[in-house]
């Protein structure tokens, strides 16, 4: 929402270079570091936002678009007319009853909660159908209402302090599911209170793991939020790693693997800001905590195991936007072998970004199209695949514009 000193991007008819300097400036951005994010200089970002440069062509608009993490292109490119959502989706239809379960504020019982129990093996078999469902979106908001409600009056009801931190614990890896859910929808303020609720709820636990969790979906919240929110990642997740450190060397499986998880995501977003050897460190010692993991080890919620150090490794390669380490790093990596059928699409659609880069759009539109294959509801929320399906519909190839317009229909980016 445009602060009250700060024009909307097209309330007027204001030029392009004024609406990517508003943008750039709520993102906390210099010129500097948009232009360097964007392969261009400082004093091309100048250029551009004064007028004394013409406005980009469409794959510059739509990398920055992608930088400054804008949720409309029409909030960048000024033409309502034209309203394209990138990183965010069309609101699910079961988002009004999640997002009501998580409002309510119950204050009385109606009636007893579930045994702890009961409510541990709902929540098993919710990331168990999420991780096995193309269609997860639509899966998990079916079970997360009442799931919500359940899990909140099991912690009104505990009657002992063990009992309190076991529900809270509950509560918590509820509010992670929810988060997955609600990321990408357009209800920002929705995902932050859900965030914050996660990372209450694990803290009241005591529980490592859980801590951990709301922990590593808060540095997420952070990272996608945009660059100017990359400090606050690093805190969350920095800090949850010094706190776990001392448990490592006898941890369980599950805490060894939130924070490889964690770990991971400290490469993540030093990859984001380009700091190349930060982030290979981090990814190294992120492959060596899940050496240690069972061979079958899968971790519920991250995913964390010996299967995603691949893809994780293409992740962090095409962040440095280095192509051809890239494309290596995606050959490298077997997609096969992630259970996880929207995990498995992500990774498709992160090494689609790869060819990209390469110079090979042709072998990233096939991946993308493995990817809506493996899981279409994660596609269609996906910023990064938008942009490359966006930019592949206006080539000069008329075989890859059909191609890209085939699947931009598909994704609802395009009418049929």
């Amino acid at each position: 929402m445009p602060s009250a000193g700060t024009p909307g991007p097209y309330t007027d008819p204001i030029a392009f270079g004024q609406r990517l300097q508003i943008l750039r400036t709520r993102r906390g951005l210099t010129r500097d570091q948009l232009g360097g994010l964007a392969g261009r200089s400082g004093s091309w970002v100048k250029g551009v936002e004064t007028g004394r440069l013409k406005s980009p062509k469409l794959d510059m608009v739509l990398r920055l678009a992608e930088i400054l993490r804008v949720r409309d292109l029409a909030d960048l490119t000024g033409d309502p007319s034209v309203h394209t959502l990138l990183f965010t989706g069309p609101g699910h239809p079961r988002l009004p009853a999640v997002k009501a379960a998580i409002d309510a504020f119950p204050l009385t019982a109606h009636g007893e909660a579930p045994p702890t129990a009961h409510l541990r093996a709902r929540l098993a078999a919710a990331w168990a159908a999420r991780h096995s469902s193309p269609h997860h979106r639509d899966v998990i908001g079916a079970l997360l209402p009442d799931l919500i409600r359940d899990a909140q009056a099991a912690v009104r009801q505990a009657d002992s302090g063990a009992d309190r931190r076991a529900t809270h614990a509950i509560l918590a890896e509820v509010y992670s599911l929810a988060q997955f859910f609600v990321s990408y929808q357009p209800d920002a303020a929705l995902l932050w209170r859900v965030a914050e609720r996660g990372l209450i709820a694990a803290q009241e636990s005591e529980d490592p793991h859980a801590i951990g969790v709301a922990a590593w979906l808060a540095a997420q919240a952070h990272r996608d939020a945009g660059p100017g929110h990359f400090d606050a990642a690093d805190a969350i997740t920095l800090e949850t790693l010094t706190y776990l450190g001392p448990l490592l060397p006898d941890a369980a499986d599950e805490v060894l693997a939130i924070a490889g998880a964690l770990t991971f995501e400290a490469g993540y977003t030093a990859a984001r800001r380009g700091e190349t050897g930060t982030a290979w460190r981090y990814w190294d010692q992120a492959r060596a905590m899940s050496d240690r993991l069972p061979d079958d080890y899968y971790h519920p919620v991250t995913s964390f195991s010996q299967a995603i150090i691949g893809a994780h490794a293409t992740t962090v390669a095409v962040e440095l936007h280095a192509g051809g380490e890239s494309v290596r790093q995606a050959a490298a990596a077997d997609a096969d072998v992630i259970p996880s059928r929207p995990r498995r699409a992500r990774h498709r659609i992160e090494a689609a970004r790869a060819y990209q880069l390469d110079g090979q759009p042709d072998v990233a539109l096939a991946t993308l199209a493995q990817a809506h294959e493996a899981a279409p509801e994660t596609i269609r929320y996906n910023g990064y695949a938008k942009r490359i399906v966006l930019e592949e519909a206006e080539a000069r190839s008329p075989e890859r514009r059909r191609r890209a317009s085939e699947l931009a229909v598909k994704l609802g980016l395009l009418a049929a």
